[in-house]
């Protein structure tokens, strides 16, 4: 991520799973985007199991994080993958599917 690729950006979101790793890799991708002058930087819980919820949303109010959504571990994922088709052709009915139709009509609200 550099000025170049980020002049057109006006929100990232950084997608954490309830990992070390992965909160590391979006407090280190948070600092990048801030500083490169993203006005809009989020982070979208994933993969998210029952009790999990509260892992990634605590990591953003440690470090003053913007926490967007959750989409939960969902196997229908997994199945869609499997198969080659998009998860919202395969089951559109399926929570995490839910999640992320959600979170687009937030992002980006019209009818």
């Amino acid at each position: 991520m550099t000025r170049g690729t980020t002049r057109h950006v006006d929100h990232l979101l950084l997608v954490a799973e309830p990992y070390f790793k992965s909160m590391e890799t979006a407090r280190r991708y948070h600092h990048l985007a801030t500083d490169l002058g993203i006005p809009a930087v989020e982070v979208v819980g994933n993969k998210l199991r029952p009790g999990d919820e509260g892992i990634v949303e605590a990591f953003c109010e440690a470090n003053g994080f913007t926490y967007a959504a959750t989409i939960p571990h969902d196997d229908a994922f997994l199945e869609a993958e499997r198969l080659g088709v998009a998860p919202i052709d395969h089951r559109p009915d399926a929570p995490g599917v839910g999640a992320i139709v959600e979170l687009a009509r937030r992002l980006v609200p019209g009818d």
